[in-house]
């Protein structure tokens, strides 16, 4: 059985990748730093039938606890073939707005939190000859936005750190490739007013945003070995929302 260990599971994103996997008979590590929540969404895919599914509180922005994640991981399951880098944050805002420590958190969560992840489970998959690392990016970090400037940053460095990854590791049968989701139907971002979310609807090209588990179908296959020869794509989950030049219709 395989073993794959995911970051922000408690919720979104995370939790429906988190379902996913273990529908597809992988072991399951849920990390967060939300213990109550995570620990109650662990029990409940328990519940409904799921054996292999663990949960530990990690904040993933400091290296002691990062590397004692990595030391359970491996001391428990002997392996972790596939590591997802979910956790994420958003702060808006232009540049001159942002507070720097809004900017250090999202650079913390967004960006150090895969440097972590990297640093201290990939060893461990060099020592057992592979797997590989699903980092969730964004389309704002292929594109810019208005008023997202840090977040932009933030994720355009995710950008550019898979293709370097991939070039660094593929030689250890380690590969590295991201998921690119612009909004997608998160409880974070239904939060937002009906207003908000029905412009980002409407600004879609399928008229729709994505939905968490469409992302976790995403992360799934490059997780797998479904996608063998996939290594430092940035893959859009978006609908078409990043191909339009934004000129208006003639």
């Amino acid at each position: 059985m395989k073993t794959v260990v995911i970051t922000g599971s408690a919720s979104g994103m995370g939790l429906a990748a988190s379902k996913l996997f273990l529908e597809k008979h992988w072991r399951v590590l849920m990390i967060d730093t939300n213990e109550e929540h995570g620990q109650q969404q662990c029990l409940k895919l328990q519940s409904q039938g799921f054996t292999e599914v663990y949960f530990q509180r990690c904040d993933i922005t400091q290296a002691s606890q990062v590397s004692q994640a990595a030391e359970f991981a491996i001391d428990n399951f002997g392996q972790v073939d596939s590591v997802i880098n979910n956790a994420g944050v958003w702060r808006g805002g232009e540049l001159h707005q942002t507070t720097e420590t809004d900017w250090d958190l999202l650079f913390d969560v967004d960006v150090k939190s895969i440097f972590l992840m990297s640093k201290y489970f990939v060893p461990y998959m060099i020592a057992q000859g592979g797997g590989t690392i699903v980092n969730t990016a964004s389309v704002s970090g292929l594109n810019g936005d208005h008023q997202m400037a840090a977040y932009n940053a933030a994720k355009g460095a995710v950008v550019n750190l898979v293709r370097a990854m991939a070039l660094d590791y593929g030689k250890y049968n380690i590969r590295v490739n991201n998921v690119c989701p612009a909004a997608c139907a998160t409880p974070m971002f239904l939060a937002n007013a009906k207003e908000v979310i029905d412009t980002f609807n409407q600004a879609n090209p399928l008229g729709r945003i994505c939905t968490p588990e469409e992302v976790a179908e995403a992360m799934y296959f490059l997780a797998s070995d479904a996608s063998s020869s996939c290594n430092g794509i940035n893959l859009p989950i978006s609908g078409g929302l990043e191909l339009h030049t934004g000129q208006p219709i003639q």
